[in-house]
C-alpha cells in the first residue's frame, strides 16, 4: 500500500515565496535548481525590461510571444514547484509504471539531465529573445567607429562587418536554427513513423512498394539533393523547413517497420483483431504508441543533425538569407576575419556545438532509459 506523507507547512510556503528552493534543500540539485533559476532569472528580466514588456502588447507579434513566454515561465516554474512539495515523500514500487522507470533511470544519468537542462535554456531564451536583445539584430553602427569592434560593455560579443551587434544576432539566430530544427524533424518524424507503421503492419506488396521507395531516397546523397532543390527555389524559411524535414523521413521509417515487425506478432495485437478493431485503430492505438522509445531517440538525436544541416546550407549561402540572422550565415560572415575578429564566427559556432551536444546528449540518455536491458 501507498505510504502518503504530507509535505510540511514551511516546504509548501517556501515553495509559494521562491519556487524550486524546496526541491533544492532536499538534494534535488537538477530540477530544483533550474526551477529557482528559471523564476529568478525571469523576475529579473521582468524588473530590467519593463518598458518593453509594456510596449511588447501594441508591438509585433513575436514580442507578444516573448511576453507570453515570460508569464508562462513564471507561473510553470511557481506551479510545478508547489504541487511538487505536495507530492508523498514515500511511494510503494509496487505496479510502479514503465514511464516512471524510465523517468527514474533518466535523472540518474546527470550528464543527460544536464543536456535537458541546457535544450530547456536554449529554447526560453530563443522566446524570451525580443525582451533580452540589447540592439535591433539589423541595425547597423557606424562603420568607421562601430565595424568589427571586439567584446566590450556596449558590444558583450563584439560587431560583425557591417557593425551588427553579435549578441543580439546570435539570440535572434537562435530562434531561427532552433525553430528549423524542432519543426522540420516533426514533419520528418510523423512521415516516417505513418509509413514505418503502415509497411510493417500490412507487409507484402505495400511493404515492398514503401522499402524501395525510401531506398530510392536514401541512394540521392541528402546535400547534394538539398542544395538542388534550394537552388530551383528562392530560398526561405518555410523552403528550407520543407526540404529538410521531407528528406530525412527514410530513417525513422526503417525504425518503425522493424518495431511494427516485432509487434503485430504479439497477443495483445492478437487480440485487437479478435475484438475486431479496424487497421487504422490498431496501427494508431496499438502499434505506435508502443514503437515511441525508438521514434524519440531517433527525433532527439535528428534535431541535432537538422541544426547542422541547416548551417551548413545557410553558410553556403542557400538557406537563410541575410539580412535575416541565423548561426550559419553568422559563420559565414566570420570566415573572412578568422584571425582578426575572430568573434564573429566563434560565437555562433559555439552555439552550433553546444546545442547540437546537449541534443545529442538527451538523445542517449533516453536510449539508455528506455532500454530495459540497461536500466538493470
Amino acid at each position: 500500500m501507498t505510504e502518503w506523507v504530507p509535505r510540511s507547512r514551511v516546504r509548501t510556503t517556501l515553495a509559494v515565496v521562491l519556487p524550486g528552493a524546496p526541491q533544492l534543500l532536499s538534494g534535488r540539485r537538477a530540477s530544483g535548481g533550474f526551477a529557482l533559476t528559471v523564476w529568478v532569472g525571469l523576475l529579473a528580466l521582468l524588473a530590467s525590461r519593463a518598458d518593453r514588456v509594456r510596449a511588447a502588447f501594441t508591438g509585433a507579434a513575436d514580442q507578444r510571444l516573448a511576453v507570453l513566454s515570460l508569464v508562462v515561465g513564471l507561473a510553470a516554474s511557481w506551479v510545478w514547484s508547489v504541487l511538487d512539495t505536495r507530492r508523498p515523500q514515500h511511494v510503494s514500487e509496487v505496479g510502479i509504471s514503465q514511464r516512471t522507470l524510465t523517468m527514474r533511470a533518466f535523472s540518474r544519468n546527470r550528464v543527460a539531465v544536464a543536456g535537458l537542462l541546457a535544450i530547456g535554456v536554449f529554447y526560453l531564451v530563443a522566446l524570451l529573445t525580443p525582451l533580452i536583445a540589447p540592439y535591433d539584430p539589423t541595425a547597423q553602427g557606424s562603420l568607421l567607429a562601430e565595424r568589427l569592434v571586439g567584446p566590450s560593455a556596449l558590444h558583450p560579443l563584439g560587431t560583425d562587418r557591417f557593425a551588427r551587434d553579435v549578441f543580439s544576432r546570435l539570440l535572434y539566430g537562435a530562434r531561427i536554427s532552433l525553430t528549423i530544427g524542432f519543426v522540420a524533424v516533426a514533419i520528418s518524424v510523423t512521415i516516417g513513423t505513418v509509413l514505418g507503421a503502415v509497411s510493417g503492419y500490412f507487409g507484402g506488396i505495400v511493404d515492398g512498394v514503401i522499402m524501395r521507395f525510401v531506398d530510392m531516397v536514401i541512394a540521392f546523397p541528402r546535400l547534394i539533393l538539398l542544395i538542388a532543390i534550394i537552388a530551383l527555389f528562392q530560398p526561405s524559411i518555410f523552403l528550407i523547413i520543407a526540404v529538410l524535414g521531407l528528406t530525412q523521413w527514410p530513417a525513422t521509417t526503417r525504425i518503425v517497420r522493424g518495431e511494427v515487425l516485432s509487434l503485430r506478432e504479439r497477443e495483445f495485437i492478437e487480440a485487437a483483431h479478435a475484438l475486431g478493431y479496424s487497421r487504422a485503430r490498431i496501427i494508431l492505438r496499438h502499434l505506435i504508441p508502443n514503437s515511441l522509445a525508438p521514434i524519440i531517440v531517433a527525433a532527439t538525436l535528428g534535431i541535432g543533425n537538422t541544426i547542422v544541416l541547416e548551417a551548413g546550407l545557410s553558410f553556403l549561402g542557400l538557406g537563410v538569407q541575410p539580412p535575416t540572422a541565423s548561426w550559419g550565415t553568422m559563420v559565414a560572415d566570420g570566415r573572412d576575419h578568422l584571425l582578426g575578429a575572430w568573434w564573429v564566427a566563434t560565437f555562433p559556432g559555439l552555439a552550433i556545438v553546444l546545442t547540437v551536444l546537449a541534443f545529442n546528449l538527451v538523445g542517449d540518455g533516453l536510449r539508455d532509459a528506455l532500454d530495459p536491458r540497461m536500466r538493470t
